[in-house]
């Protein structure tokens, strides 16, 4: 029996083995970079199809909500009740539910909070010792009172961390549907303490509060053909993976508030005054925006308060979340965007008196800038709103609105200023947000385990959006050149990584994969193939979910171009682009003419540096000066003297060549072998830039595929009727090369700057106590 265990155990072993390298290179060195990545991607079915486009037999499943919430300002709570109408359109029978409970991640005993390590450092802000305090002290977390069938009855249920698995009474079929409600409350945490995606912002100044309100009612959790149920807690990093429904929504909050909500308002009558309807009618059709809600309307509502509540109806259509935002404080303005197939989106922005002036000059324009340049790259935006709201979160995403965070510095004196980057922070995150309609609330890819799938996708897209806004506009990620210090870095892991396992997030996550995707239009592809793919990549996807695999197919399948080289290399290595210009050697064709043959040669050797011994020896008397009669015939004919028998072997050269031969000995062509080196591992394109000594220039671009069969070193013949007298490697830094001083020959400096600084003096104690108090320190010592 123990050798049967024995052999059991090998073979399993060996099996994985199998499994995990299917390819076993044991002659040589030799790394396939240009593999393909059959053996990776999931095999293609009738659900996903070898061309990245969704199958004939694709499905997804589908929830829809009726919500009823109150917003209870004073004490800074949610309480809700829900109807979810479940739709099963799997094949599979289900027997029961996981539904997401995100507010479980603010409770004390949250995974987030317990999981999260020290940070290797012995000094700390005081925003962080604060969230370090509110963590142990905030009492969050989804309270779920009741969980009924259709007919009132209890459904039994488990918490798990942030979930929360709903047992059937009866197994749900395919095709069946299911109604069940879901009451619950929880407590609205301090954003400005805790950190996260909502949370209310108080403002001393005036004791009133923004509410952005998000993850706050119990969403179905995504049930799919890849994973089945994606039910993974929610620890923080990696977002939400949800379902496309329709929602029914009733805020009630107090009656100054203004609402900003995901969908369409359906009571407008019932809770804006007529004045303000009319704007809201006039803001459809005008050239720029109207407010809706004025600054001086806003300041009176700040000022008065009120114990009266209304109730705010939305409602939405195919959305996969809901999100709102509420508070007094609000001024609303708008404006009306009107699409190439003559559909209006109202462009909104919601925001304080502490934003402006910077929200009334940005945020709406930002909206209808994002709009009309992402539909070019992917689809008209199929939703009538789009929503920028400023609050305590600096930037987050969901359908139809956003959430928003930069504003102006407001001195003592009431001066109100704003550095450069917060100006182009607040324009770069409201595309950035508002971007995130097309990925993921679209194009809806699974956020909880690939985070580069939206979040890499749209910094791709406000890149160009960014470019179109001014030129020289200061984006932070896109070009190549501003991820080099993250790819030559060593605390890195591939961008295939599940989102809770990524090291250097935003440049993981956000930086690298756009910049792969922007080197793939500029560089590999060009922007005609790049973005016809890209854009039936969008099409195929919308309202659907796709994956990695279905993003690389559809972008190989559209173009006709073998990316798996590309692929493998930015998404499934931590490989870098350093491509070294080692050495170029200069040939001509050597004419076999002793007459040129021996010319040349001599022409060499007197171009040489002379001997340190014969520069001393210059002048010195030699013996063959005394004595002349020592002098032969070798001292008249030199190495290079053409004799009577390099002719007559030169003659019958020619005699036994053919004419186009002989026409090769004849050409005055340069030949130059360049020898390059991948130091960085990841091939790339060979993108050079030769000058002329005549000073002509070219631009050469080789492909990729030169490392096919030497991903290490690599050489290439140039043949040219000019002298060259440099080369540069990426000359326009567009690969991310991470050495540009090995790209260079002639080799070029490197440069840089010395730093010199003044040697602090010592500290003298007895001056520093005879330093007078100040009036604050005086108080303080009389404590």
């Amino acid at each position: 029996m123990a050798r049967i265990w024995a052999w059991l155990i090998i073979l399993a072993l060996t099996t994985v083995s199998a499994v995990a390298h299917p390819v076993n290179q044991t002659k040589g060195k030799f790394e396939d970079k240009f593999r393909q990545l059959e053996e990776v991607l999931p095999t293609p079915n009738a659900y996903r199809t070898a061309s990245g486009a969704p199958g004939h037999g694709y499905w997804q499943q589908r929830a829809d909500y009726r919500i009823d919430v109150t917003l209870d300002e004073k004490d800074r709570r949610i309480k809700g009740r829900e109807t979810i109408t479940y739709h099963n359109n799997s094949p599979d029978t289900l027997r029961y539910l996981w539904v997401s409970v995100d507010q479980n991640r603010f409770r004390p005993e949250a995974d987030t909070v317990l999981a999260r390590p020290a940070e290797k450092k012995e000094q700390y802000t005081f925003d962080d010792i604060r969230k370090e305090l509110g963590d142990g002290k905030f009492k969050g977390g989804h309270e779920i009172r009741a969980v009924r069938d259709a007919a009132g009855n209890p459904l039994p249920f488990t918490i798990v961390s942030t979930m929360m698995r709903i047992d059937l009474p009866q197994p749900l079929v395919p095709g069946a549907s299911v109604s069940f409600s879901v009451e619950w409350a929880y407590n609205i945490s301090d954003q400005t303490v805790l950190g996260g995606r909502s949370g209310y912002e108080h403002f001393k100044e005036d004791g009133n509060d923004i509410f952005q309100i998000a993850q706050w009612f119990p969403r179905m959790a995504a049930y799919t053909d890849v994973n089945g149920w994606q039910n993974k807690a929610f620890l923080g990093s990696g977002e939400f993976t949800l379902e496309f429904g329709d929602y029914e929504v009733a805020i009630t909050v107090p009656a100054d508030h203004i609402v900003a909500a995901t969908g369409v308002l359906q009571n407008p009558d019932e809770v804006l005054t007529e004045i303000q309807r009319r704007r809201l009618e006039k803001a459809r059709t005008a050239d720029k925006p109207v407010y809706i809600v004025t600054p001086d309307e806003a300041k009176a509502n700040e000022a008065e308060g009120t114990k009266a509540t209304k109730t705010w109806r939305f409602k939405a259509e195919n959305v996969r979340d809901f999100a709102f935002a509420s508070s007094r404080k609000f001024m609303w303005d708008a404006w009306g965007h009107k699409q190439a197939d003559g559909s209006v989106v109202m462009a909104m922005s919601f925001f304080p008196n502490e934003a402006n002036p910077l929200w009334e000059q940005y945020s709406t324009h930002a909206i209808v800038h994002t709009l009309e340049h992402y539909s070019r790259y992917t689809f008209l935006y199929p939703y009538p709103v789009a929503q920028s709201v400023n609050g305590p979160v600096f930037g987050m995403e969901y359908p139809m609105i956003s959430f928003n965070g930069p504003r102006p510095e407001i001195a003592d004196d009431g001066t109100r200023t704003y550095p450069r980057r917060t100006k182009y922070d607040l324009i770069s995150v409201i595309i950035h947000e508002i971007g995130h309609n097309y990925f993921p609330m679209i194009v809806n890819s699974d956020e909880r385990q690939w985070t580069w799938m939206d979040e890499g996708l749209n910094t791709f897209l406000q890149f160009l959006a960014e470019q179109a806004w001014e030129e020289n506009y200061p984006s932070r990620r896109g070009d190549p050149r501003d991820i080099v210090d993250y790819m030559k870095s060593e605390n890195q892991v591939p961008i295939m990584t599940n989102s809770e396992s990524l090291l250097q997030f935003g440049a993981n996550a956000y930086g690298k994969p756009a910049v792969a995707l922007n080197i793939l239009r500029e560089t590999i592809l060009g922007r005609e193939l790049f973005d016809f793919a890209f854009r039936e990549y969008a099409r195929r996807w919308q309202f659907k979910r796709p994956m990695p695999a279905d993003l690389f197919r559809t972008l190989e399948d559209a173009s006709g171009v073998d990316l798996d080289w590309f692929w493998r290399g930015w998404f499934y290595s931590t490989d870098h682009v350093d491509i070294s210009l080692d050495r170029i050697r200069h040939f001509q064709i050597n004419t076999k003419d002793p007459r040129i043959e021996n010319k040349w040669k001599e022409k060499q050797d007197a171009e040489a540096p002379e001997s340190v011994t014969d520069r001393r020896n210059r002048g010195m008397e030699r013996r063959v000066d005394r004595f002349p009669e020592l002098k032969d015939f070798y001292n008249e004919n030199d190495e290079y003297t053409v004799t009577n028998k390099d002719l007559n072997d030169y003659a019958s050269l020619l005699a036994d060549l053919e004419e186009e031969d002989r026409d090769v000995l004849k050409t005055k062509d340069h030949f130059y072998i360049l020898d390059f080196s991948n130091k960085g591992g990841l091939v790339m394109p060979i993108i050079l830039a030769i000058e002329y000594e005549n000073g002509d220039r070219e631009e050469l671009r080789l492909p990729a595929e030169i490392w096919r069969k030497s991903p290490d070193k690599v050489s290439k013949l140039l043949v040219r009727d000019r002298k060259i007298r440099s080369v540069v490697v990426d000359p326009y830094w567009e690969t991310a090369d991470v050495d540009i001083y090995n790209n260079s020959w002639p080799r070029k400096p490197v440069e840089s700057r010395l730093e010199v600084y003044k040697r602090q003096k010592r500290r003298d104690m007895m001056k520093d106590m005879n330093t007078p108090l100040s009036d604050d320190a005086k108080k303080l010592k009389r404590r």
